[in-house]
Protein backbone atom coordinates (compact mmCIF):
# COMPACT_ATOMS: atom_id res chain seq x y z
CA UNK A 1 0.00 0.00 0.00
CA UNK A 2 1.18 3.48 -0.52
CA UNK A 3 1.22 5.00 3.01
CA UNK A 4 3.39 3.97 5.89
CA UNK A 5 0.48 5.31 8.07
CA UNK A 6 -1.01 2.22 9.81
CA UNK A 7 -4.86 2.18 11.09
CA UNK A 8 -5.72 3.58 14.49
CA UNK A 9 -5.80 1.71 17.58
CA UNK A 10 -8.22 -0.48 18.59
CA UNK A 11 -11.44 1.93 20.05
CA UNK A 12 -10.16 4.29 17.02
CA UNK A 13 -12.33 4.97 13.90
CA UNK A 14 -13.10 2.15 12.05
CA UNK A 15 -15.44 3.20 9.13
CA UNK A 16 -13.61 1.28 5.93
CA UNK A 17 -12.86 -1.52 7.35
CA UNK A 18 -16.90 -1.61 8.97
CA UNK A 19 -17.75 -0.95 5.49
CA UNK A 20 -15.31 -3.68 4.08
CA UNK A 21 -16.92 -6.00 6.45
CA UNK A 22 -20.65 -5.12 5.93
CA UNK A 23 -19.97 -5.22 1.72
CA UNK A 24 -18.04 -8.50 2.10
CA UNK A 25 -20.27 -10.25 3.78
CA UNK A 26 -23.52 -8.63 1.78
CA UNK A 27 -21.99 -9.58 -1.31
CA UNK A 28 -21.02 -13.49 -0.11
CA UNK A 29 -17.47 -13.14 -1.09
CA UNK A 30 -14.32 -14.51 0.11
CA UNK A 31 -11.51 -12.22 0.63
CA UNK A 32 -9.46 -13.46 -1.98
CA UNK A 33 -13.22 -13.06 -4.31
CA UNK A 34 -13.23 -9.68 -2.75
CA UNK A 35 -9.58 -8.66 -4.12
CA UNK A 36 -10.32 -10.61 -7.44
CA UNK A 37 -13.22 -7.86 -7.32
CA UNK A 38 -11.10 -5.03 -6.69
CA UNK A 39 -10.00 -3.37 -10.01
CA UNK A 40 -9.12 -0.07 -10.99
CA UNK A 41 -11.46 1.48 -13.71
CA UNK A 42 -8.34 3.94 -14.55
CA UNK A 43 -5.83 1.22 -14.87
CA UNK A 44 -7.85 -1.89 -14.80
CA UNK A 45 -5.05 -3.32 -12.32
CA UNK A 46 -5.97 -5.34 -9.91
CA UNK A 47 -4.67 -3.26 -6.50
CA UNK A 48 -6.08 -4.58 -3.44
CA UNK A 49 -4.84 -7.60 -2.07
CA UNK A 50 -6.60 -10.61 -0.24
CA UNK A 51 -4.04 -10.47 2.41
CA UNK A 52 -4.65 -6.66 3.10
CA UNK A 53 -8.55 -7.23 3.09
CA UNK A 54 -8.10 -9.71 5.87
CA UNK A 55 -5.80 -7.69 8.01
CA UNK A 56 -8.46 -4.73 7.88
CA UNK A 57 -11.42 -6.44 8.06
CA UNK A 58 -9.51 -8.35 11.16
CA UNK A 59 -8.95 -5.20 13.09
CA UNK A 60 -5.04 -5.67 11.90
CA UNK A 61 -2.43 -2.60 11.34
CA UNK A 62 -2.59 -1.71 7.93
CA UNK A 63 -1.38 0.90 5.38
CA UNK A 64 -3.51 3.59 4.83
CA UNK A 65 -4.54 2.96 0.69
CA UNK A 66 -4.06 5.52 -1.97
CA UNK A 67 -6.54 6.44 -4.25
CA UNK A 68 -6.35 3.91 -7.52
CA UNK A 69 -6.67 1.25 -4.58
CA UNK A 70 -9.58 3.01 -3.18
CA UNK A 71 -11.04 3.08 -6.85
CA UNK A 72 -10.34 -0.66 -6.91
CA UNK A 73 -12.20 -1.04 -3.51
CA UNK A 74 -15.33 0.87 -4.12
CA UNK A 75 -15.65 -1.20 -7.79
CA UNK A 76 -14.98 -4.43 -5.75
CA UNK A 77 -17.16 -3.57 -2.90
CA UNK A 78 -20.03 -1.89 -5.53
CA UNK A 79 -20.65 1.36 -3.78
CA UNK A 80 -19.87 4.48 -4.61
CA UNK A 81 -16.16 5.65 -4.57
CA UNK A 82 -17.10 8.79 -2.30
CA UNK A 83 -17.76 6.40 0.13
CA UNK A 84 -14.40 4.60 0.28
CA UNK A 85 -13.14 7.85 0.29
CA UNK A 86 -14.81 9.07 3.27
CA UNK A 87 -14.86 5.93 5.02
CA UNK A 88 -10.88 5.73 4.19
CA UNK A 89 -10.08 9.27 5.46
CA UNK A 90 -12.06 8.96 8.75
CA UNK A 91 -10.16 6.04 9.91
CA UNK A 92 -6.78 6.67 8.19
CA UNK A 93 -6.54 10.67 8.56
CA UNK A 94 -9.04 11.67 11.18
CA UNK A 95 -11.16 13.37 7.81
CA UNK A 96 -14.71 13.90 8.92
CA UNK A 97 -16.79 14.86 5.61
CA UNK A 98 -19.19 17.80 5.68
CA UNK A 99 -21.75 17.75 2.42
CA UNK A 100 -23.79 20.32 4.22
CA UNK A 101 -25.73 20.78 7.38
CA UNK A 102 -28.74 19.62 5.94
CA UNK A 103 -27.64 16.13 4.22
CA UNK A 104 -29.14 17.10 0.82
CA UNK A 105 -26.18 17.22 -0.83
CA UNK A 106 -24.84 14.35 -0.64
CA UNK A 107 -28.35 12.55 -1.24
CA UNK A 108 -27.90 14.98 -4.83
CA UNK A 109 -24.70 13.51 -5.23
CA UNK A 110 -25.86 9.61 -4.85
CA UNK A 111 -28.54 10.42 -7.55
CA UNK A 112 -25.78 11.62 -9.96
CA UNK A 113 -24.50 8.60 -10.78
CA UNK A 114 -27.57 7.47 -12.67
CA UNK A 115 -27.87 10.81 -14.52
CA UNK A 116 -26.40 10.94 -18.34
CA UNK A 117 -23.74 13.61 -18.14
CA UNK A 118 -26.45 16.16 -20.09
CA UNK A 119 -28.40 15.96 -17.44
CA UNK A 120 -26.13 16.63 -15.09
CA UNK A 121 -25.24 19.62 -16.96
CA UNK A 122 -28.63 20.76 -16.94
CA UNK A 123 -29.09 20.25 -13.35
CA UNK A 124 -26.06 22.18 -12.76
CA UNK A 125 -27.30 25.29 -14.96
CA UNK A 126 -30.78 25.08 -13.41
CA UNK A 127 -29.19 25.26 -9.38
CA UNK A 128 -26.93 28.25 -10.90
CA UNK A 129 -29.90 30.02 -11.98
CA UNK A 130 -31.88 29.50 -8.28
CA UNK A 131 -28.65 30.44 -6.58
CA UNK A 132 -26.28 31.65 -8.34
CA UNK A 133 -22.50 30.91 -7.07
CA UNK A 134 -21.02 33.60 -4.52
Amino acid sequence: MAAEKDAPAPGGRAQLRNLVRERKAALGLSFDKLAQRCIDPETGEQTIKASWLHRLATDLPVQAPDLPQLRALAVGLQVPLYRVQDAAGAEFFGIDTEWSASGDARAFLEGADRLTAEQREQIRRLMDTMAPPE
